[in-house]
């Protein structure tokens, strides 16, 4: 298993502990959808540039260089920073989580991963790194 599948198949268990968490604790199925969100990107990164970002204002600055260079990446740049801003710092941070739109959110973030992993499985930019 590649390095990019290994970073999806993180991110989806992350993603599945978010939403068995939402009725009991909210706060920590926000951080857990956002470290979904975090490490799907990093896996989309890694399988364009061959490089994982180390920390997640580079996974922010590489999400957004790709934006520039592949208009189908540029659709995830929105969603990104809800859920960075939104679930990771409103909500886990500062505690400020209306139920719904945490929810919402949370569930959400199932397309993200998909939408991420398709466009590191394409051809378009994607260097070889397996």
């Amino acid at each position: 298993m590649s390095e990019v599948e290994k970073l999806f198949k993180d991110a989806e268990e992350l993603y599945r502990k978010a939403v068995a968490e939402i009725g009991k604790d909210i706060r920590d199925a926000a951080e857990k959808a956002w470290a979904a969100t975090l490490k799907s990107t990093d896996a989309l990164i890694l399988a364009k540039t061959g490089e994982k970002p180390i920390r997640s204002d580079i996974t922010t600055d590489r999400l957004h260089e790709l934006a520039l260079k592949d208009s189908e990446v540029e659709t995830l740049i929105g969603r990104y920073h809800t859920r960075s801003d939104f679930l990771h710092g409103r909500c886990f941070y500062t505690g400020v989580c209306p139920p719904e739109a945490v929810k919402r959110r949370i569930i959400e973030t199932k397309e993200y991963i998909e939408d991420a992993k398709k466009l590191a499985f394409s051809s378009r930019y994607r260097r070889d790194v397996r």
